[in-house]
């Protein structure tokens, strides 16, 4: 019986980090959608500062990105830890 519990207990931690890893990766993929978009309309407008925009938008598109593999990491870390 006590084995039945932690099994319980292991299998809705990680069904609760699997869903946070999925969460994670769906709002970046939305957020940097979000972000490319913004750039392409602001460089519609202003073809003159294309470079400038583009490297706001490579590093603004790599936080976001950083962030979701931190939140990745923390949900396989609840997983296994």
């Amino acid at each position: 019986m006590e084995l039945l519990a932690i099994l319980l207990e292991a299998m809705s931690a990680a069904g609760i980090a699997a869903l946070g890893a999925g969460v994670s990766a769906i709002g970046a993929g939305m957020g940097i959608g979000k972000i490319g978009a913004a750039a392409l309309e602001s460089m519609a407008r202003q073809p003159e500062s294309t470079g400038d925009i583009r490297a706001g938008m490579i590093v603004a598109a790599a936080l976001v990105e950083g962030v979701a593999l931190f939140a990745v990491i923390v949900c396989l870390l609840v997983v296994l830890g």
